[in-house]
């Protein structure tokens, strides 16, 4: 259960619908990090609904307004889901994997690492973290637990542990590589250009790669999160996000906030959400079903 599906309780009992009751919700959804544009455009869109339709009991507003946020929402789904197809790529299908720090980006390539091996494909890590020891160790036992092997280096430069991971996986057919990076505000500018050039080393060393470059959010940065996937996107061109930490304590709206924001194209899609610390709690992003778990 979401955040905002608890504040909202009350609310979808009350006997009332009255100015007061659209001003409980309004204040509701800003507080649950869907933001004050994309909050006045939802209650706009509920109030012209209620109208059209005669609405005029909580459940019925309800399901008009699971119905707004899931046709806001439907512009972040993916279609198809690449990491829910079964085929087999050719050549290493490449994963960047980018993120603050925090954000959960180890514990979700470890998810996505299991993913890919489920569906029968040869995965390799390559752990970009140059910066910190424990981060390449954290990836190794990621890796031991999946008996995938992971490239890496004491020190260097990430951009050659791209280098070098790619030709690996080349050599040993890999159908996945999956690169981390180090994590890093979206402001450090120059980290931001460490992460470019990890980009174009990619590029050269594979021709269409990285095939995905994907920014893992953490669930209850709230309205900071806008402001990380605009850096992100602007920076590298992301193709998809993965929200994570939505096991009960993420408010959960900042996704809509994302579908307000991420207007131009091409934008990227919400490919799955973390929803626990175990290795299999990765689900396959769909508008309706996100829109009915936040209010219900």
């Amino acid at each position: 259960m979401f955040g905002l599906s608890k504040t909202l309780g009350s609310l979808f009992k009350s006997s009332k619908i009255d100015e007061a009751w659209f001003e409980s919700l309004e204040e509701s959804l800003i507080q649950s990090d869907v933001g004050l544009p994309t909050t006045e455009l939802l209650i706009s869109k509920l109030r012209k609904a209620a109208k059209t339709e005669k609405a005029s009991s909580p459940d019925e507003l309800k399901t008009l307004l699971i119905d707004e946020v899931s046709a806001l929402l439907k512009v972040l789904e993916p279609f198809p889901n690449p990491l829910f197809e079964s085929h087999k790529a050719y050549i290493p299908e490449v994963w960047l994997v980018v993120g603050v720090n925090g954000a959960g980006k180890t514990t979700t390539i470890g998810k996505l690492c299991k993913l890919f091996q489920s569906q029968g494909k040869s995965v390799l890590l390559a752990a970009g973290d140059t910066f910190r020891a424990a981060a390449r160790n954290q990836l190794q036992e990621w890796g031991s637990r999946n008996q995938v092997d992971v490239i890496s280096q004491e020190g260097g430069d990430a951009a050659a542990v791209a280098h070098d991971a790619i030709h690996a996986a080349i050599s040993r057919k890999s159908d996945i590589l999956i690169i981390d990076t180090a994590g890093r505000l979206a402001t450090q500018d120059h980290l931001m250009e460490e992460l470019k050039k990890i980009k174009r080393v990619i590029a050269k060393a594979l021709i269409g790669a990285p095939h995905h470059t994907l920014l893992v959010l953490d669930g209850n940065t709230g309205q900071n999160g806008l402001s990380q996937v605009k850096a992100f996107h602007t920076a590298l061109g992301l193709t998809g996000i993965i929200v994570t930490k939505l096991d009960g304590t993420a408010k959960g709206g900042v996704i809509c906030a994302l579908a307000q924001i991420l207007q131009a194209e091409p934008k990227p899609a919400v490919l799955a959400l973390g929803k626990g610390e175990g290795i299999d709690d990765l689900a396959p992003f769909t508008a309706g079903q996100y829109s009915s778990e936040l209010f219900n």
